[in-house]
């Protein structure tokens, strides 16, 4: 229990204040305000919940408040609203993109690069997506790509975040001169979350008294308790360090303690209660073991969650299985077919080298059959989903149809995934 409640103090000191859906209409500012109202999250998130009382399908209104949503740290709620934008408006590229953000916010980075991907392909600019994406490559270990998504989207709506989240992303590559760099602007205005952030890039860059110091300037008292998790932090992977210092999710020894950083902050009003879930009210300390999916994006294959289907991932132990899971009669598109099952892991190999941002995110399936056997990705939620898909990919030269397996088909994942 003491690992956990010093991991919370940890997690009071994180510079950003919340995961940001960069451009979207009357968006936060780095101090969390809503332009042109200057309003907390949780006004602004009541605010857009009795706009949406009126009109269920006011596509600004549930963008704002999935922004909202996800700013007071209710990735569930956030979700659900971003969903509800993309059934509304399915072509435009802010939905994806807040479905991106929330999978970054419970450090899901994988899961999140096919909704930014998706909203790249529907327009959204590298500004756009720059804060966020950088961040789920960051989680990758993925640091060349992350501060170059940083670096487009510094003169963006979220300049201030995607700052901060740069120099973490330098130090974790060891330049801790060029993140002390890119931090002066906020240090020189005397921005708090910059001040953290120092901190931390101190301890990344193995320099612990100068990061004891900060901590201390930071949060009176605490350096003694938060000394131990500094001292690891250059001793982490890439992707390890980045979840710590921008998510507050530090490895506790066989455990992942997922520790809420933002502000104190006022607790959604009355207007907005349903749609902030009750138990995941904002604060410093939110403490999460078991965070929620959100929904996926149009195309997304949606999580089957019924028979499963085992299979050995190497290089870990033999006893290590990774699964895969196929409810009965669910929507695939079907990419190929032949006699040959162990071809078609090469064909599948031949299309993603040749579209990497399409299929980035996507894995693949085999259906067998006594006879032959099917290339499939999915499943989807409806046929409208596996459409939007089908013709992106027709868009790129890539043939593929709507298939419904039988409760009786075995798919499994291709052996190369």
């Amino acid at each position: 229990m003491r690992g956990l409640l010093d991991i919370r103090v940890l997690g009071a000191l994180l510079a950003c204040t919340g995961i940001a859906v960069a451009a979207v209409p009357q968006a936060a500012s780095a101090q969390g305000s809503y332009s042109p109202y200057n309003e907390t999250p949780a006004a602004a998130l009541a605010r857009y919940v009795r706009a949406l009382a009126d009109d269920p399908k006011d596509f600004q209104a549930l963008i704002g408040a999935g922004r909202a949503a996800l700013e007071l740290g209710d990735t569930q709620a956030a979700a659900g609203f971003f969903a509800r934008a993309d059934d509304v408006n399915p072509r435009s590229p802010l939905p994806q993109a807040g479905m991106g953000a929330v999978q970054v916010a419970k450090g899901e980075a994988r899961a999140a690069l096919p909704y930014f991907a998706r909203a790249q392909q529907l327009g959204a600019p590298a500004a756009m997506l720059g804060c966020d994406r950088g961040l789920a490559y960051d989680l990758l270990g993925q640091q060349a790509q992350a501060q170059a998504d940083y670096r487009a989207a510094l003169n963006g709506a979220d300049g201030d975040e995607v700052r901060r989240r740069l120099a973490l992303s330098l130090a974790i590559s060891g330049d801790q001169a060029g993140a002390l760099a890119i931090l002066a602007p906020l240090m020189a205005k005397r921005d708090p979350g910059a001040a953290r952030a120092r901190a931390f890039v101190l301890a990344l860059t193995g320099d612990s008294n100068g990061a004891m110091v900060a901590i201390d300037a930071a949060m009176p008292g605490s350096w003694a308790r938060v000394a131990p998790f500094l001292q690891r932090l250059p001793a982490l992977p890439a992707g390890e360090k980045a979840a710590a210092v921008n998510l507050g999710i530090f490895p506790d020894s066989s455990q992942i303690a997922y520790a809420y950083a933002t502000p104190p902050r006022a607790a959604p009003t009355d207007a907005a209660v349903g749609a902030v879930s009750s138990d995941r009210l904002p604060g410093v300390d939110n403490l999460l073991t078991s965070p929620s999916a959100p929904s996926q994006p149009s195309w997304q294959p949606a999580q089957p969650q019924t028979t499963q289907i085992a299979y050995a991932t190497p290089p870990r132990p033999a006893s290590v299985q990774r699964t895969a899971t196929v409810e009965p009669r669910k929507i695939w598109l079907q990419l190929a077919s032949g006699p040959n099952a162990d071809a078609l892991s090469e064909q599948f190999k031949r299309l993603r080298s040749r579209n990497r941002e399409l299929f980035k995110g996507i894995s693949g399936y085999v259906a067998r059959e006594s006879d032959r056997a099917r290339l499939l990705i999915g499943p989807f939620r409806g046929p409208s989903d596996a459409e939007i898909l089908a013709e992106d990919l027709q868009s790129v030269g890539v043939d593929a149809f709507k298939w419904t397996n039988s409760a009786s088909d075995r798919i499994v994942p291709l052996a190369s995934e």
